[in-house]
C-alpha cells in the first residue's frame, strides 16, 4: 500500500467514527467536538483528491464559521444533555435503522463499483482537476485583489455581531441574577 491509500483509510476511518460519535452522544457540545473532526477528515479527504481550495473552504468556512455559531447557540440556550424521551421512539426508530442499512449498503456498492485507473471517469476527473486548480487560483486572485474590502468588511461586520450577542447574553445573565 502506498502513503495515499493509507492516508485515505486513516482520513476515512477518523471521518466515520466523527459521524458516527456526532449522533452518539448524548451532550450537545461533544456531538458538535465530534462534528469539527469529521469535518477536518473530510478536509484530508479532499485534499487527497487534489481539492486543495475545497479543503480549505472546509475547514475555514464549516469547521470554523459554521461550528463556532453552532457552538455558540448550544451554549447561549444552555443545552445540557438531550433527554432520550421523545426524541427518537417507535417507527422513527425503525425507519432510521432503514435508513441507515440502505446508506451503507450504497456505500459498499459505491465502494466496490468503483472506477478503475484507465476508465473515462477517471480520466475526465484528473482533467477536471487540473482545471479546478485553474480556477481556484482566479477565484483566490479575484477575491485577494479586487473583492479584499469587502472580505475585510464582511469580517469586521461578523465580528460586531459576535460582540453584540455576547454583550446581549452577558447583560441579560447579570439581570436574572
Amino acid at each position: 500500500m502506498n502513503p495515499e491509500q493509507i492516508l485515505f483509510f486513516l482520513f476515512g476511518a477518523v471521518s466515520l467514527i466523527g459521524a458516527i460519535a456526532v449522533i452518539s452522544f448524548r451532550h450537545p457540545i461533544y456531538s458538535a467536538l465530534s462534528l469539527i473532526v469529521t469535518f477536518f477528515a473530510q478536509a484530508g479527504l479532499f485534499i487527497l483528491l487534489g481539492a486543495h481550495f475545497v479543503a480549505a473552504v472546509q475547514v475555514i468556512v464549516y469547521a470554523g464559521a459554521i461550528m463556532v455559531l453552532f457552538l455558540f447557540v448550544i451554549m447561549l440556550l444552555n443545552l445540557g444533555t438531550l433527554s432520550a424521551k421523545g426524541a427518537i421512539t417507535g417507527k422513527l426508530k425503525g425507519f432510521a435503522v432503514i435508513l441507515g442499512i440502505l446508506l451503507a449498503v450504497e456505500g459498499v456498492y459505491i465502494a466496490v463499483k468503483g472506477t478503475k485507473p484507465g476508465d473515462p471517469a477517471v480520466a475526465s476527473a484528473e482533467t477536471a482537476t487540473e482545471s479546478v486548480n485553474t480556477t481556484t487560483y482566479s477565484i483566490g486572485e479575484l477575491l485577494f485583489d479586487e473583492y479584499l474590502l469587502p472580505f475585510e468588511v464582511t469580517s469586521l461586520i461578523l465580528l460586531a455581531a459576535l460582540i453584540g450577542v455576547i454583550v446581549l447574553v452577558k447583560r441579560e445573565t447579570q439581570e436574572e441574577n
